[in-house]
């Protein structure tokens, strides 16, 4: 019997379907199951006939359930929920090596960028998703109306109305921050290149997690450092032993994790994990990097703790930007260097003296009208709806040996292939029918996930995006039948 609770997120018809979908996800509602009548659903959620008949249709169209003549409506018996990818715990020695897939990672950028490529490859957000109308309209405004502020530097901290609204954000993940303690960036990417040119010089070894965001790499290889990796878990993030283990075997002199959400995994790290991580690099005093980037974009009720919150010795130096919930092209980030803010400062004031100021006006006072969280609220959603849909279609499309993770945030899908398909021979053969996705190698600075994906869910699943993922599961086919 599905056993479903009203919640406050998005039109009814959506709330009804997402909480079937997740019924069916967590095995309560299995192949061939039926589903509850019309008139009993509608009686349990104390909704409208036609909220639930709608419901059932997008499910309908999606593919997820089938209505039978004169029987109702029954879980497709082709529906198959796919495992997610195992911990790899690799048995490598944790030697730092030097990070060298900066060409790969730019012929991939520059491939998946394409305008005329399908978005799998590149970790953004449809703009059917974003504010950008309702941002443009007060960027115009702040324009008009205050044109000799708007035109002028601003601070190096940045726009002191806008780090008193993050002061005020970030409360909710167990932060106390005040506007002092906030610089401004040009959207994270910055925030991440300022900490890490702050505490490292070329040759420093750098503790990260695989698989990395690649961009990690490219950094690391662009400043000369050297990286220990350990690995992540999609199912429970980062293990507190592993960091004791590497940090006791290497001088580390920074470590770079993004806990919640990871990209491209998803992993979520508990926060009684994420307390001892902290601990135990605070018993080193080695500082920690933490990417929060994804952190808004929770499917659950609550936002998930930081790093940050149990950081007693201003170790922890927290990165993020409103590129994955607002605009991208705003390039509007943060930092909150800890006890580094001296040698942070000093590094952005050298590296584009201050974020454009236009921008940080138009952002502050969307969050100052109070309509970030309500946008986030949509978003959330709109992103959680598009992820459960993908991961049917990969189940649909893809072999019947395909791995896939089940993130609970973020807005990215991980996905383990046959052993034997080269991701790199993959990427190169879907670009080339328009199709962009990201290889699994340039998530690592070793030679780890050469079977792996990572698909991009920001944008919702139209009709040509649905044939994408059917020539992706086909060339996924195809490529391990021809490998035997």
């Amino acid at each position: 019997m599905v056993e479903l609770i009203e919640n406050a997120d998005g039109f009814r018809y959506v709330v009804v379907e997402k909480q079937i979908m997740e019924q069916i996800h967590d095995g309560t509602l299995n192949p061939g199951d039926k589903l509850p009548s019309l008139r009993k659903l509608s009686s349990r959620l104390h909704v409208g006939l036609a909220t639930v008949n709608q419901a059932y249709l997008e499910l309908e169209r999606k593919g997820v359930v089938e209505a039978r003549p004169r029987s109702g409506f029954y879980v497709r018996s082709t529906f198959r929920k796919m495992p997610e990818p195992p911990c790899r715990q690799h048995s490598e020695p944790l030697v730092p090596t030097k990070a060298t897939r900066g060409e790969l990672i730019r012929t991939v950028l520059k491939g998946v960028g394409r305008k005329d490529i399908l978005p799998f490859g590149v970790a953004t957000i449809g703009q059917e998703l974003l504010p950008i109308k309702a941002l443009n309209r007060m960027l115009t405004t702040v324009i008009r109306e205050t044109p000799l502020a708007a035109a002028q530097y601003e601070s190096i901290e940045g726009n002191f109305e806008l780090r008193r609204q993050i002061a005020m954000h970030v409360i909710e993940e167990g932060v106390t921050a005040s506007p002092e303690e906030i610089i401004i960036t040009s959207g994270c990417q910055e925030a991440l290149n300022i900490a890490l040119r702050a505490l490292t010089r070329p040759g420093d070894i750098v503790l990260i997690t695989v698989p990395a965001y690649y961009c990690f790499l490219h950094l690391l290889e662009n400043l000369g450092l050297r990286a220990v990796e350990i690995s992540s878990c999609p199912e429970s993030g980062i293990n507190p032993d592993d960091v004791r283990r590497a940090v006791s075997m290497n001088d580390v002199k920074v470590c770079i994790f993004n806990p919640n959400f990871n990209n491209p995994d998803g992993s979520l790290t508990p926060d009684e994990a994420k307390r001892d991580i902290v601990a135990a690099l605070a018993e080193k005093n080695i500082p920690l990097i933490e990417d929060e980037v994804y952190a808004d974009i929770h499917f659950g009720p609550l936002r998930p703790l930081s790093f940050r919150t149990f950081d007693r010795k201003g170790l922890v130096i927290q990165c993020s930007s409103f590129s994955k919930t607002l605009a991208p092209g705003y390039r509007v980030g943060w930092i909150m260097p800890g006890r580094f803010f001296n040698k942070i400062f000093h590094v952005k004031a050298t590296t584009n003296i201050c974020t454009a100021t236009p921008t940080q006006m138009a952002v502050a006072e969307y969050l100052r009208a109070g309509l970030y969280r309500r946008h986030l609220k949509q978003l959330r959603a709109g992103i959680e709806e598009q992820m459960r849909h993908m991961q049917y279609l990969v189940s649909r499309y893809f072999p019947e040996d395909t791995k896939v993770t089940h993130p609970l945030g973020g807005a990215v899908l991980w996905l383990e292939l046959d052993a034997k398909v080269d991701s790199v021979d993959y990427f190169y053969r879907a670009l080339e029918q328009g199709i962009g996705v990201a290889p699994g190698v340039v998530f690592s600075s070793q030679d780890k996930f050469a079977n792996y994906i990572r698909l991009n869910c920001g944008h919702a699943v139209s009709q040509d995006l649905e044939k994408g993922i059917q020539v992706l599961g086909k060339l996924a086919g195809t490529l391990a039948f021809s490998a035997k």
